[in-house]
């Protein structure tokens, strides 16, 4: 008997000393938790999206107190979050420009072609790997839904094969923009109505040839812009928020009729 009581209290009295020592070592080796970064997480919305440039909400809470990080980065909760936050660090936060997505294309299936019929996964990263997509245009919007699937606050959709942002649902947390293979959504302030929903890089000719509403570069949005906001680039008009002021002659000018003034519904103007 004693052959395997003597072995099961050795191995027993190992386990419970090295239970003890860990104990010890976990009391004596303890970090203390700075409770601001608790109060922080606590603040912050919970989204997780990863627009502040840090894995989630907790990463975030941790590099605002342990480095440092700018207490105006969630774009999710804008000003109130960063107010409250700035409070609780006892520092002055800044001002949060709030943002919007917007699609820069308004290829639809009616004004659009395609060079093909795609038959394959419903994902835009598949698609464009194939010739680049269906659309003739190298940069119009696919419209298979790779930015719904990562938008994780419901706000788009498809419409007419063309990805639709719900401004009053957006929070610019800048998902959507990493997952379109095609680089057609951007950032715009939110304040700024005037914006050219065109991502085109062809000549005019042969943008004319496969999308009637495709911006050609015909310029008179830029002559005739007052701030010089106005721009061609790239065979398409851009404009420069800081110097935009709004007043929408540009879309006024503009033949294609292109360049809206007022929400974006991904196809028009709500």
């Amino acid at each position: 008997m004693s052959e395997i009581l003597i072995p099961v209290a050795i191995v027993g009295g190992t386990g419970l000393l090295f239970g003890c020592l860990l104990a010890f070592a976990a009391i004596i080796f303890k970090v203390d938790k700075d409770s601001r970064i608790e109060m922080i997480e606590d603040t912050l919305p919970g989204a997780n999206c990863g627009a502040c440039g840090f894995a989630g909400c907790s990463a975030y809470a941790a590099a605002i107190v342990e480095n440092g990080a700018s207490v105006s980065s969630c774009s999710v909760g804008k000003d109130a979050v960063a107010n409250r936050i700035a409070e609780i660090m006892g520092v002055k936060a800044e001002k949060v420009e709030p943002k919007v997505a917007r699609v820069m294309c308004v290829g639809k299936c009616s004004v659009a072609d395609n060079k093909y019929e795609y038959y394959g996964i419903e994902d835009c990263v598949a698609a464009a790997k194939l010739a680049g997509g269906a659309k003739t245009c190298p940069n119009g919007c696919l419209g298979l839904g790779s930015c719904v699937k990562v938008c994780k606050f419901d706000a788009i959709s498809v419409e007419e094969n063309i990805a639709v942002i719900d401004e009053n649902k957006c929070t610019a947390c800048g998902q959507c923009l990493k997952a379109c293979p095609k680089s057609v959504i951007e950032f715009v302030p939110l304040s700024n109505k005037v914006w050219v929903p065109c991502n085109n890089t062809e000549k005019g000719a042969d943008t004319n040839k496969y999308c009637r509403v495709g911006c050609v570069a015909c310029r008179l949005c830029e002559k005739n812009c007052p701030g010089e906001a106005v721009t061609i680039v790239n065979n398409h008009a851009v404009i420069d928020y800081s110097k935009c002021i709004s007043c929408g002659l540009c879309a006024d000018k503009c033949p294609k009729k292109l360049i809206h003034k007022g929400k974006s519904d991904g196809i028009g103007i709500k």
